[in-house]
């Protein structure tokens, strides 16, 4: 009853929030996860790496998985298809790997969906609206208006954090990061609780 079982953490939040700078501290203690990246049929710019970027495929391929409900969400933009597939996902589920998505509140409803056994999800924001807003135009790299977008929908957003299993304030890097990490490895031991048939059958002999 030792084997690692997979799991699936979402995490959600505000543009701003810091999502990717806790996970480069969390990864740093975590073992066998996977990052869960969308699938393309574009052809890759110059410095992407398949695998690391995106995963690249053909539209006919794409159009297959499509037919076989291979997606959990997909899009056509500009003749290319964007989407998330569900058998890379599946595929690191079944080699007891934790599956990170780092999604919206939308894409948090679609996995609930189709997975929720597995899914443990995390809502992250900063202290306050005022303190997102300093975040973002610290960063010097949006426009006003594109600054703007991200404030009106991060107030859409922190609507539906009770839809979340936990809730972080990352206001401190170093509490915030080792919050996670806890709740990645919770987010592990949760599964076992689906074995039920396993687990029986273990405790039996």
């Amino acid at each position: 009853m030792k084997e690692k079982h997979g799991a699936i953490l979402i995490l959600s939040g505000p543009s701003g929030c810091g999502k990717s700078t806790l996970l480069k501290e969390v990864y740093k203690d975590i073992e066998d996860y996977y990052f869960s990246i969308s699938t393309t049929t574009r052809e890759p710019r110059e410095g992407e790496e398949h695998g690391v970027d995106y995963l690249f495929t053909s539209k006919e391929e794409f159009e297959k998985d499509i037919e076989n409900g291979d997606f959990l969400e997909y899009a056509n933009v500009h003749g290319n298809y964007y989407g998330t597939s569900l058998k890379p996902v599946k595929e690191a589920l079944n080699e007891g790997k934790l599956v990170i998505f780092d999604i919206d509140v939308q894409g948090h409803e679609l996995v609930r969906k189709q997975l929720d056994d597995v899914v443990t999800s995390v809502f992250i924001t900063t202290p306050n609206l005022t303190e997102l807003e300093n975040r973002l135009n610290s960063r010097a790299t949006d426009s006003k208006d594109v600054i703007e977008k991200r404030i009106k929908n991060a107030k859409h957003e922190v609507e539906f954090f009770q839809d979340y299993d936990y809730f972080i304030v990352n206001d401190n890097l170093e509490e915030a990061s080792k919050q996670l990490v806890s709740i990645a490895n919770i987010a592990r031991i949760k599964t076992k609780l689906f074995n039920k048939e396993n687990i029986v059958s273990s405790w039996l002999k």
